[in-house]
């Protein structure tokens, strides 16, 4: 029965948990209209003034490169530069210009790691090869982030005349995420991704009475009024979520390491997740379906009949089908409150390839699109991002004016802004993504009852050091 279920299991091509980047759509489902650009100019290439306050940055060498090279799984960061970047110009969907400079877009999906081999293949070598094909800018997730911070093939943000003075409204886990070893900050990114629960307003009414997000959180505070209001959903035809993976982030953000010492962990806490999810399985109030798939995204739709997910910003507005005038989202019917645990899921980093020629215009985008206040205020603006800028997240935060349209018009920033303080990703390792896909493909075949716990668990293990045999268990 194992090896039947291990092929099983090896079989299906496991699509990352993070997919998204925060997204991994083609491009993001439904954006409000982008903020209007500056008048195109080449970016200025002297490096930033000296700050007394801030660690003395290296001042970018002369840029040489006629090409900018960028490295990336989908179109998320590509919009952002697009529509946010002074200068930019697009040509067309996969080559734009920022001054006399020719920028190419090499885009590869993360399905089957895909988009990190094309990575392993290209940055050893990369200040080897030819002045026009070398890799400048390149995006990673949290999930492997410190795979590509711990070597040097990313440059230190400082070498790019970056200082800590730039960064210092950024959220402290942004940074952490991205610091190798010996404690240099090796990217740095545009937007936080603290998590809520995101839930159906005409459910909600219907079943609690209220879709006031006051009201909702005493439904779902912790995991046993969630269990508790999971079986009144059941009662009146929905699942309390599309599946079991929906509460996954919530729980392993919220877990030790998955690896430690080279040998990997199934934290009590995620056992608890296992028990939780078998039992709702169980008794018809979640599905077994996968992140990304048809099962999962039914519940966009009010046929759907699911009340709630987990998410942050970028799921909400970029994720639920807002495009789509048959979604709930397109009807403004979702809402937000805090949940039964605070987490966080994903985000996206900007990286310097070591070897690139264009260092000054790479630390330029970098400086633009993660330091500037103003620039971050417009991005929050224009697609409803969280960005990473904690005076401006106040700022809107405070803001009357401002709302979501997906979730009705409502400010949820407030709980963002106050989730994004408490994350802590200590408990992170290179093998992080690798690990929830086994885990998670694994678990689904004990839920579904093709497995005992512990004829899953093997799977795991088995799954797990295929991809890194270097682990043991």
């Amino acid at each position: 029965m194992k090896k039947k279920l291990l092929s099983s299991l090896l079989s299906v091509a496991m699509v990352s948990a993070l997919l998204v980047g925060c997204g991994s759509t083609a491009a993001p489902a439904a954006e409000a209209p982008a903020a209007e650009a500056p008048a195109a100019e080449a970016p200025a290439a002297e490096a930033p003034a000296a700050d007394a306050a801030a660690t003395d940055a290296a001042a970018p060498a002369a840029d040489e490169g006629k090409v900018l090279n960028i490295y990336c799984w989908n179109e998320e960061f590509k919009s952002r530069l697009t529509d946010h970047y002074p200068g930019y110009e697009e040509v067309d969907a996969t080559h734009g210009k920022i001054g006399d400079v020719d920028v190419v877009w090499t885009i590869t999906p993360s399905d089957d790691n895909a988009y990190q081999n094309k990575l392993d293949e290209v940055l050893p070598g990369n200040a080897d090869a030819a002045a026009d094909d070398r890799v400048d800018l390149f995006l990673v997730e949290a999930d492997y982030a410190l795979k590509y911070v711990d070597e040097d093939v990313t440059l230190p943000v400082a070498d790019l005349g970056i200082t800590d003075a730039d960064v210092a409204n950024q959220y402290q886990y942004t940074k952490d995420i991205v610091t190798d070893s010996t404690g240099k900050l090796k990217g740095v990114s545009w937007q936080g991704c603290p998590g809520v629960l995101i839930y159906n307003r005409e459910a909600a009414k219907e079943v609690l009475g209220s879709d006031d997000p006051d009201k909702v959180q005493e439904a779902v505070k912790d995991w046993d009024t969630f269990l508790a209001t999971a079986k009144k959903m059941k009662d009146a035809g929905y699942k309390m979520t599309a599946t079991a993976n929906d509460t996954y982030r919530v729980f392993s953000d919220n877990a030790g390491k998955v690896v430690e010492n080279g040998a990997i962990k199934v934290d009590d806490t995620i056992k608890k997740w296992v028990d939780m999810s078998k039992e709702m399985v169980d008794a018809g109030e979640t599905g077994t379906g996968d992140l990304w798939g048809d099962d999962w995204s039914a519940g966009f739709y009010p046929e759907g009949k699911v009340f709630c997910y987990f998410g942050p910003a970028w799921l909400i507005d970029f994720c639920m089908a807002a495009d789509d005038e048959a979604s709930i989202a397109h009807a403004g019917g979702w809402g937000a409150t805090t949940g039964p645990q605070g987490f966080s899921w994903g985000g996206t980093w900007i990286c310097a390839a070591n070897g690139t020629d264009n260092a000054s215009l790479v630390g330029d985008i970098m400086k633009k699109l993660t330091c500037t206040t103003d620039i971050m205020l417009d991005i929050v603006k224009a697609d409803n991002d969280f960005v990473n800028d904690k005076p401006a997240m106040e700022q809107m935060a405070a803001d009357t004016s401002y709302g979501d349209a997906v979730l009705g018009g409502q400010n949820a920033l407030a709980m963002f802004c106050a989730g994004a303080e408490k994350i802590d990703r200590s408990n992170m390792t290179i093998y992080d993504q690798g690990y929830t896909e086994s885990f998670q493909q694994a678990m689904k075949e004990y839920f579904e009852g093709n497995a005992t716990y512990e004829e899953a668990l093997d799977l795991f293990y088995t799954s797990v050091t295929e991809k890194y045999p270097e682990l043991t268990y």
